[in-house]
């Protein structure tokens, strides 16, 4: 009988042990467990390993710290000039305090959509179909700071809203696209405008650069053609006066001549003669002789007999 002592208590301790490593519990990276003791909340338990007393405790969730990630179905909404939209959002929550999240609200994600629904039907009712269209960001921030602040109590941390697609009425859209084309249309225009505008902008100021070149060019022709002719004429002039300077040289070398040798009046009146026979010789077509020369020929044959006796 011994033996059936021995199997119970086997049997004793491995239903101790099993107990005990049933009860053992781990809890992973970004998780908390929710406890409860006695159906009453007891602790919230981190990462870590944990014990649980049997048959008093129990695990009533288990909830993700991570970010979350909620996409709500598309909610229909009316605008301020009564307008009606669907506009679906996109919620990203992250869970800051298990225990609120666990006893704080019944169902959680129904009464975020709820809470996200009325928020956008309050927002965009206050505002035009135009202005809807075009205020993402101010309706993302607006529906962030309200589910923020109003899911606090829940122990939920909303980090961004987001406007996932705004679908206005088909006539509506049919509208918007006619003036979408309109207005690429009257892009189009202006920069096909704006590119002639330009390029007879550029051809006129390439006709003023080859026109200023051109009269540039003239101009610096006729300087040049100035500055020639200048030159010339100061060349010619200083020619000129230096064959005026060498007859004059030439005259008062033949005047110092004749003064040093002393010439008596009939030596003088020949030059005088020789002169005239040389300007006799020119273009000139009339000479003027003053009258104390004319008796110069008698005086010639007198000098020339005068040499044949020497």
């Amino acid at each position: 009988m011994e033996w059936i002592g021995y199997i119970g208590i086997g049997i004793l301790v491995l239903l101790v042990l099993l107990v005990l490593v049933t009860n053992i519990q781990i809890v992973q990276q970004s998780r908390a467990y929710v406890v409860e003791r006695l159906g009453a909340y007891s602790a919230t338990w981190g990462v870590g390993l944990h014990f649980k007393i049997p048959f008093f405790e129990r695990v009533v969730k288990k909830v993700s710290l991570k970010e979350q990630v909620a996409d709500f179905d598309p909610q229909p909404v009316i605008t301020k000039d009564n307008v009606t939209m669907q506009i679906d959002t996109v919620i990203y929550f992250q869970i800051t305090d298990p225990k609120l999240y666990t006893y704080g609200v019944e169902h959680p994600m129904n009464a975020i959509e709820n809470l996200t629904a009325t928020t956008l039907r309050n927002i965009i009712g206050e505002m035009e179909l135009d202005q809807s269209l075009t205020s993402r960001d101010v309706i993302n921030a607006k529906m962030r700071s309200i589910l923020d602040e109003a899911t606090d109590p829940w122990g939920i941390k909303v980090n961004r809203v987001e406007l996932k697609n705004i679908l206005p009425p088909r006539e509506i859209q049919n509208a918007m696209e006619k003036q979408m084309k309109a207005e690429r249309e009257r892009r189009e225009s202006i920069l096909q405008a704006e590119g002639q505008k330009q390029s007879q902008i550029l051809v006129a100021e390439g006709e003023k650069q080859s026109t200023i070149l051109r009269a540039d060019a003239e101009k610096q022709a006729a300087i040049l053609k100035a500055e020639a002719e200048r030159q010339a004429a100061i060349l010619k002039a200083e020619g000129e006066a230096q064959a005026i300077l060498n007859v004059q040289k030439a005259l008062a070398d033949s005047i110092k001549m004749l003064n040093e040798a002393n010439p008596n009046d009939q030596v003088v009146k020949i030059k005088a003669l020789e002169s005239f026979e040389k300007a006799a010789d020119g273009q000139a077509t009339k000479i003027i002789v003053p009258s104390e020369i004319q008796s110069l020929a008698g005086l010639a044959a007198s000098f020339k007999g005068l040499l044949e006796e020497k």
